[in-house]
């Protein structure tokens, strides 16, 4: 069994991470790690945990667990581990955007590997600690990966991706308010979203000569999770050949499927699922990506990523349906 503790318990990513953990054949939940929670049962975080788990937030760090899901806000990873000493064979996911750079991976003696499966599956394997990817940076990136190998980016992406109130974490603020964000959409950090940098990193990593321009614009939806994604650019080669290219780069990658039929979030809100749609009129392609910004996006792959870690098959854990309905 793998021992596993969790820092940061009460938010969104950890809520998921239990929800899933509880019935992953190879997890035993160690400890969830709660500052502000500290002898209080789960489910007064988490209301979906009442009757399912008996475990109570605890402000102790047991430093010796196989592996320590790292769920705190952006930036306080890096001060959790210079405050806290883990044990030399404890591995490490942050959920946080702290190490997801190549200028960041390095601290203190540690190597962050960039945790996206599809793309880094074997030096995952081989990693003690892993960056997991920005939600949106994931959908984006699976949309943009075959293309890149195939060195098929010639010209300007444009991207326009809506999130549900969940992607801005579990503190409240006027933006997640029910009254401003039901019957409501707007954009925010247009031109400029941090996942820009992850993911003009990812691209470069295949296509190298790539330099145009990624161009995203990120909405709020009017939707507690999930994240649908559409993305045009000028591409030469026929549809049936880029369809192709997607099959063959997707081909031994469980939660990645292929369609040239219209999507909906639906089809993958609550797993870890991401479901790309090609079409394709003149020499615009038009590609479509969804996924769970909390499963997928966050505590989905970062399971996926400790799966690969510790020698278990990639899906373990993660046979998630959705609901239709």
């Amino acid at each position: 069994m793998i021992n596993i503790g969790i820092i940061g318990g009460s938010g969104y990513t950890a809520g998921e991470l239990i929800r899933i953990l509880m019935f992953h054949p190879n997890a035993k939940l160690d400890f969830v790690y709660s500052t502000t929670n500290a002898g209080k049962p789960l489910s007064v975080a988490h209301h979906d945990l009442l009757g399912d788990i008996e475990m109570d937030f605890t402000d102790t760090v047991n430093p010796n667990v196989n592996v320590l899901f790292l769920c705190l806000g952006h930036g306080k990873s890096k001060s959790f581990l210079e405050q806290n000493q883990l044990a030399s064979h404890t591995k490490i996911i942050d959920l946080g955007n702290d190490f997801r750079l190549l200028k960041d991976k390095e601290f203190n003696g540690k190597s962050f590997v960039y945790g996206l499966p599809e793309l880094n599956k074997s030096d995952i394997k081989n990693a003690q600690f892993i960056a997991n990817p920005g939600c949106f940076a994931t959908a984006i990136q699976l949309a943009l990966l075959p293309l890149a190998e195939a060195k098929l980016l010639h010209n300007d992406v444009h991207i326009n991706a809506t999130t549900g109130s969940t992607g801005a974490g579990v503190s409240p603020s006027e933006t997640t308010h029910f009254s401003w964000r039901s019957n409501n959409m707007s954009h925010y950090k247009a031109f400029d979203h941090q996942h820009l940098k992850e993911i003009n990193q990812t691209v470069n990593q295949l296509q190298s000569e790539y330099k145009d321009e990624l161009i995203f614009v990120p909405n709020r939806g009017d939707f507690a999770r999930g994240i649908f994604a559409t993305l045009y650019t000028t591409v030469e080669e026929s549809l049936e050949g880029i369809v192709a290219k997607y099959e063959a780069f997707y081909k031994d990658q469980p939660f990645v499927t292929v369609t040239t039929t219209g999507i909906n979030m639906k089809q993958v809100v609550q797993t870890n699922k991401c479901i790309i749609s090609l079409m394709k009129k003149g020499n615009r392609l038009l590609i479509t990506s969804i996924i769970d910004n909390l499963v997928k996006g966050a505590s989905g792959q970062a399971i996926q990523n400790m799966n690969l870690m510790f020698g278990l098959a990639e899906s373990t854990g993660l046979h998630l349906k959705p609901s239709g309905f």
